[in-house]
């Protein structure tokens, strides 16, 4: 029996029972990812330990929902003693001294990390082609992204390979991801979940987020590694909650927004068409929907671009071949081991932001770019702001287009504009938001919606990303096909 295809209460029950044991939970998530490995979802397996703690397991009780279960984890999480690389030549022999906050939340519940999951070189990209180690392929069709950064765990979780994973979102390197393979993937509010251990890439847009196959599964890991941390100075003091609490409540006279600029034609018309079907079944609940207008909408990416990239420039610069990582060995000098350690150890995306975003942060640059930036971020928290007034939700496609292929140039700007544009907005407000699959286009490749909610209000997210999981009912098992020849 396939029992990571059961849901996580039903898997519960079996091992309280002792029908089960963690061990065939193991045994199950190594033979499935072994199965899927041309798909290129892992950096690191962590074989051996994920069987010993499964065997430790088989004597304490049973406590909680994900004791036992099987995790996957983004590779630019920190775990003490198991490889994280960040998918980069520069740490690709780093073994950490620590765990990440959420690392320490997860152990606390006696889940099994089962490895870390490929992504973009330092979480740089937006479909995991940066990695040093090759790109994940979409189960759905190897021959398309999986999307970025998050795109490893996005594919194992496709895959079936288990049921949840973590991942980052910077600029939609969950959500994106998750639209591409037709899965949920959550960005909390900025501060929800303590980025303690979460290797940097640009530090005020940066969280850890929970991907899974369903909404109340994904409700559940987000309520296990949210809580306010001393170790992160941007933590949130909010206690910690039922994120599943409204999952099952009407939503009658509930409002939700449009941006018109999120239904314009830059989106694919098979993914309007979805986006439309979904709203008429919102109406039918009786949600209220309207179209609004949105200022800076069409400005955030260049904003996010700024920031991010200055922001990026600062955090790398502790990579300097001395204190740890990659090392280019015997330079002439100090200036030469500098020069040569970070020409070989970053990857050409890595490079190039790194070189733009030093330019912003130089001299009087540092006012007129970055520092504008930061002030029009503030209006567009204002703009979310005024519509949350008179809104419950904003909704709208995840993506424009669904996933495209993995031998598509890379330097496109109009696509890496369009690749970001959906998604980056929530990210320079702070705010939640939430993939959730909505259908497939003509060639069966998955669409997702976008639901963005006020600060802190993950479980209204979960409220309406229910409700449209239950009226669609999709098969997301790309390999449904297969498992019955």
């Amino acid at each position: 029996m396939k029992y990571l295809n059961l849901s996580i209460k039903e898997i519960n029950k079996l091992l309280k029972d002792k029908k089960i044991k963690p061990i065939d939970l193991v045994n199950e998530a190594i033979e499935n990812i072994e199965k899927h490995k041309e798909y290129n979802a892992y950096i690191t397996l962590n074989k051996e330990e994920a069987i010993k703690k499964a065997k430790e397991l088989e004597d304490k009780e049973v406590d909680n929902l994900f004791f036992g279960i099987p995790i996957a984890i983004k590779d630019n999480i920190i775990t003490k003693n198991l490889r994280t690389t960040c998918a980069s030549h520069m740490l690709d022999n780093f073994i950490p001294p620590y765990n990440a906050t959420v690392i320490e939340k997860i152990k606390e519940k006696n889940m099994i990390i089962i490895g870390k999951t490929n992504m973009d070189e330092f979480a740089m990209g937006s479909s995991s082609r940066t990695s040093y180690f090759g790109p994940p392929k979409n189960p759905w069709n190897k021959n398309k992204i999986s999307g970025g950064t998050s795109g490893g765990s996005a594919t194992t979780i496709a895959s079936r390979d288990l049921p949840i994973a973590l991942g980052s979102d910077t600029g939609g390197s969950i959500r994106q991801p998750s639209a591409y393979t037709g899965i949920v993937g959550l960005k909390p509010t900025y501060g929800r979940v303590s980025r303690y251990g979460l290797v940097a890439y640009a530090s005020s847009f940066d969280q850890i987020g929970p991907m899974t196959r369903n909404v109340y599964e994904n409700a559940l890991l987000l309520e296990t590694i949210v809580g306010h941390d001393e170790k992160d100075l941007t933590s949130s003091k909010r206690e910690t909650e039922d994120f599943t609490r409204l999952i099952g409540k009407d939503i009658k006279n509930m409002k939700i927004a449009i941006p018109k600029f999120f239904v314009s034609d830059i989106v694919d018309k098979e993914i309007i068409e979805k986006i439309n079907q979904t709203i008429e079944i919102l109406k039918k609940n009786g949600a209220i929907v309207d179209y609004v207008d949105m200022k800076y909408i069409e400005n955030t990416v260049t904003l996010y671009q700024i920031i991010a990239m200055g922001e990026a420039s600062s955090n790398l610069a502790r990579y300097d071949g001395i204190r740890y990582g990659f090392s280019y060995e015997n330079p002439k000098d100090i200036n030469d081991l500098y020069l040569k350690t970070r020409k070989e150890g970053f990857g050409e995306e890595v490079k190039q932001r790194i070189m733009v975003g030093s330019y912003i942060l130089s001299g009087e640059n540092a006012k007129i770019y970055y520092n504008k930036a930061l002030s029009i971020r503030d209006d567009i928290k204002k703009e979310f702001s005024r519509i949350f007034e008179n809104y419950d939700w904003i909704i709208g496609p995840t993506t424009t287009t669904t996933a495209y292929n993995l031998d598509d140039p890379m330097d496109d700007p109009s696509k890496a504009f369009m690749d970001d544009v959906l998604v980056i907005p929530a990210n320079l407000a702070g705010l939640p938001g939430i993939n959730i699959p909505i259908g497939f286009d003509k060639s069966n490749m998955p669409i997702g919606m976008h639901i963005i909610g006020n600060s802190f209000e993950e479980a209204k997210i979960y409220q309406l990303a229910s409700l449209i999981e239950k009226e669609l009912k999709l098969d997301l098992n790309p390999w449904k096909g297969e498992e019955n020849e």
